[in-house]
């Protein structure tokens, strides 16, 4: 089954644009009790809707449980729930979940997965088709990253602490098509996007320090673009004139924040039992300190030279930077396909959206800024009644741009003359980021799924 407009099939929906195209009206006043056409208890978790035909799909951790969950999309009912088996749970961050990764599906076949537990694919009616187990992942924070459907292809990006990697499946079958080592890259949660590029599809991958481009069919590097921060969590998007927009921040990257890696000499002069490595209690007085596990690649409590050099780099050398680049370059374009860059106000986690000729962002605290796509012209920067930190990513249809706090207060903006046209309170835990089809607008808040619509 092909995507149709009405549909939102993966995270961020088509083509992960954040945008609904349909023509159906939108609700504004919306609430706990207001515009509510059903609200449907779950498991909770973090994954964004992924909706086809007349199938919402989600996962969840239900209890001790790793879930992946099909709804009727007409009243909330879960039809189905499967178990994943785990082996062990890997850590998380303090403020994520087992269930971060938003499900995708073309309607056939639904893809979800649970980091170390694994890559399942799934019919529409919950029945197993193929899986593939992986890592343990060695990263403190957990896997972030979503899959990707595109054709009979499945894509999955994973970059770690160590053995960083980017595989191809075949939809139907799970065979392997290929894989790339990413060992460059750092732990990194951006989903990739499909770019499609003079009749060529492209995966494009926001990562440490550089955005890259693989050629969907053979893997092979297409371009690269240098000059970003050291990890990236949001996912680039596709203007309607084709030019790619990438939002990168990391904390430790800019202005008074930077944070100045020791030198390897100076770290390894408290090498105290001169074994050649340092240990979390001989690491010196830095703010570097605090991240002993994360400059420790391989997790075995001894940081060597060649670890330390790997991962500092990125913290001397990583900039925050929304950028804008043109379609068609081939090896690396910073030079001649960058358009414009824009260096203030960056989100740390909520995705660019890009519509109706602008490009939204929201920040932690609720510092919303508007440019203008074609240039990167600030057009409206101010601070949203919702404050608080933002891990969902904007989402816009029907003339409106719809953003959500971790707090779950929803703000309703027109996206022309960005006035908040309504706020609402939803009182919860909320880090997914809304789906919007065919006039309906879902949003995850605590172990709650509200579907709106007028």
């Amino acid at each position: 089954m092909g995507v149709r407009a009405e549909d939102w099939p993966q995270f961020r929906g088509p083509g992960s644009s954040g945008v609904s195209q349909s023509t159906r009206p939108l609700p504004v006043e919306v609430g706990k009790e207001a515009k509510v056409l059903w609200k449907t208890t779950l498991p909770t978790g973090h994954s964004s809707p992924a909706i086809h035909g007349d199938r919402i799909y989600l996962t969840g951790v239900d209890g001790e449980d790793l879930v992946t969950m099909g709804l009727a999309r007409a009243t909330g009912t879960v039809l189905w729930k499967q178990k994943v088996p785990w082996e062990s749970k890997e850590k998380f961050h303090t403020t994520g979940s087992l269930a971060q990764s938003s499900p995708a599906t073309d309607g056939d076949v639904v893809i979800s997965f649970f980091g170390s537990s694994g890559l399942y694919a799934w019919d529409r009616d919950g029945k197993p088709l193929w899986s593939h187990r992986m890592g343990p992942f060695r990263n403190d924070f957990g896997a972030g990253s979503s899959p990707v459907i595109d054709g009979d292809r499945v894509v999955l990006v994973q970059d770690h602490d160590l053995d960083s990697f980017i595989v191809v499946f075949d939809k139907q079958t799970g065979k392997e098509l290929w894989r790339r080592d990413r060992s460059e890259f750092l732990r990194n949660y951006a989903t990739p996007v499909i770019w499609n590029v003079d009749g060529k599809k492209q995966i494009v991958v926001l990562a440490t320090l550089r955005i890259v481009a693989y050629d969907l069919e053979s893997g092979e590097e297409v371009w690269s673009v240098g000059g970003v921060s050291r990890i990236i969590n949001m996912t680039p998007v596709i203007g309607d004139d084709n030019t790619l927009y990438a939002a990168c921040f990391s904390p430790g990257n800019e202005g008074d924040d930077r944070v100045t890696p020791l030198t390897i000499d100076e770290l390894f002069a408290a090498d105290s039992n001169q074994n050649g490595t340092i240990e979390e209690s001989e690491f010196p007085d830095h703010p570097f300190k605090g991240r002993f596990s994360q400059l420790d690649r391989n997790k075995d409590e001894h940081l060597t030279k060649a670890e330390y050099e790997v991962t500092s780099r990125p913290h001397a050398e990583g900039r925050n930077v929304v950028m804008a680049i043109r379609p068609g370059g081939k090896g690396d374009i910073t030079r001649t396909h960058v358009q414009w860059e824009h260096l203030r106000q960056i989100p740390y986690c909520p995705s660019p959206l890009f519509y109706r000729g602008a490009l939204f962002l929201v920040k932690n605290g609720g510092i919303l800024t508007v440019l203008k796509a074609e240039n990167g012209e600030v057009l409206k920067q101010k601070r949203l009644r919702a404050t608080q930190d933002y891990y969902a990513s904007p989402v816009a249809g029907d003339g409106k741009v719809y953003l959500l706090n971790v707090n779950g207060e929803l703000t309703v903006l027109n996206a022309d003359t960005w006035d908040e046209l309504h706020t609402a309170s939803l009182d919860g835990d909320a880090h997914a980021t809304p789906a919007i089809a065919d006039g309906r607008l879902y949003v995850r808040v605590g172990d709650l799924l509200y579907c709106f619509g007028e």
